[in-house]
């Protein structure tokens, strides 16, 4: 019985060499799991499941076929691909999941999410968050034509770079007290999610008792995945 994680693939055209490592890690390590959750951020941006890129039928096919393996693939959003619909999900044979899902698995239960709502320190991206979260917002975005909408994702990405230039690694980390209250809230003593690309266990003081926060790695030079059994939680880094 294992269950594996990932989040933060940022697969784009641009970067060829973690497009192989993916589908590497589809072909040959993923099928021998029961089940793989993509916390998110598995494309470098998504402007919607109507965008013609050839990179995005190569990952849908590998998935699908990864289903029709007997590994079901779940999703959650990330903050570059939170567009992502249930075409592309149809498609792929992948299930969509809530933004926050909690896991009973070999006995533990898991909470599960991308990470970006935790970094409540970041004021103004949880801002921007809520608008470009707004489903009304969102609807408009995908009625503009293709073209106006890669040039908006194009300048949106810029601006981004360039505030998180001027931001701390502090303010863009998690904060430790919405870490304890989710947790809590959940009733859950493991976290797994992705986001600020930190790869890390850490031990979370809890009422009590002591959790436990895994962060998964991005895919940048090389992958990183969770890997949940019944007798132990790692995380493994490997190359592409």
């Amino acid at each position: 019985m294992t269950t594996f994680f990932i989040a933060d693939i940022h697969l784009c055209a641009q970067e060829p060499a973690i497009t192989a490592g993916f589908l590497r890690f589809l072909r040959e390590d993923a099928p021998q799991a029961d089940a793989l959750y993509i916390l998110g951020d598995l494309f470098e941006a998504w402007i919607g499941d109507d965008d013609p890129q050839p990179l995005h039928a190569e990952i849908s096919a590998a998935l699908n076929k990864l289903h029709q393996q007997g590994v079901p693939c779940f999703f959650i959003h990330g903050n570059r691909d939170f567009l992502l619909g249930r075409r592309f999900a149809r498609d792929s044979l992948m299930t969509l999941l809530p933004e926050k899902k909690v896991l009973e698995l070999y006995g533990r239960r898991v909470l599960i999410l991308h990470g970006d709502t935790l970094c409540t320190d970041d004021i103004a991206y949880q801002n921007f968050r809520k608008k470009v979260h707004n489903p009304l917002i969102q609807k408009l975005f995908l009625m503009l034509p293709l073209k106006w909408r890669l040039g908006i994702a194009a300048r949106m990405r810029a601006n981004s770079k360039a505030s998180n230039q001027g931001k701390s690694l502090e303010i863009m980390d998690v904060n430790p007290q919405a870490v304890v209250s989710e947790m809590q809230a959940a009733g859950v003593e493991w976290m797994i999610h992705g986001h600020t690309h930190r790869p890390a266990i850490h031990d979370v003081p809890l009422d009590n008792k002591t959790g436990h926060r895994v962060v998964l790695g991005a895919w940048h030079e090389q992958g990183s995945m969770v890997k949940v059994t019944a007798d132990n939680v790692e995380l493994i880094s490997f190359p592409f």
